[in-house]
């Protein structure tokens, strides 16, 4: 991965909120335009990122772009 890509994303998280419990959701590191890295998260992070995915409107919403929380 290039190094650009890679500080873009430090600064910005896909965001998967939960339909049916406020606050509660999955966020995951991503570029600018929402790609997320699957190299780059841990095996448990993968698995969540593709289970989120896959419940989007069923349990989570549409994911949404953020700056991180973590900067």
């Amino acid at each position: 991965m290039h190094s650009a890509c890679h500080n873009d994303a430090a600064r910005y998280e896909l965001r998967f909120d939960s339909l049916f419990i406020e606050g509660r959701g999955m966020s995951f590191p991503c570029d600018a335009t929402g790609r997320v890295d699957l190299d780059a998260l841990s095996d448990r992070a993968r698995c969540n990122y593709l289970y989120a995915r896959a419940v989007v409107g069923r349990e989570f919403s549409t994911p949404a772009v953020r700056i991180s929380s973590l900067h």
